[in-house]
């Protein structure tokens, strides 16, 4: 089987939009962020991000600008929009939703004399 979940990688907009309600980041500061902040369970690589950040700025959950860094340098930046922010919080209660439930059935243990399909 694949190491690389398809849970993990279904993450990736919440993740982003996550951060981004934060404070604004440019691509590489959003990888290196959440391989630092998961322990480096989630290792985003730069090549992955950057599709997953053109769908939310092509849905118009998140905008793009440019900054100067140096003297001849720019960085493009990512800006969380209001729609970004509604989407975060339909994308956390799902999230929430899912993680309960999840955890109901992992949790769960036939009682004694009660009928299973073996």
């Amino acid at each position: 089987m694949d190491n690389k979940s398809n849970f993990r990688r279904g993450s990736v907009e919440l993740l982003v939009l996550h951060l981004l309600s934060q404070k604004d980041y440019y691509g590489y500061e959003i990888s290196q962020t959440i391989k630092e902040q998961s322990d480096s369970v989630l290792n985003i690589p730069v090549g992955s991000l950057y599709p997953a950040l053109y769908k939310l700025i092509d849905a118009g959950y998140i905008s793009d600008y440019k900054r100067q860094v140096g003297r001849r340098s720019t960085r493009v930046y990512y800006h969380i929009e209001d729609s970004g922010i509604k989407r975060f919080s339909s994308l956390i209660q799902d999230y929430n939703s899912t993680v309960t439930a999840i955890h109901q059935v992992l949790n769960y243990k036939p009682q004694n004399g009660e009928m299973t399909d073996d």
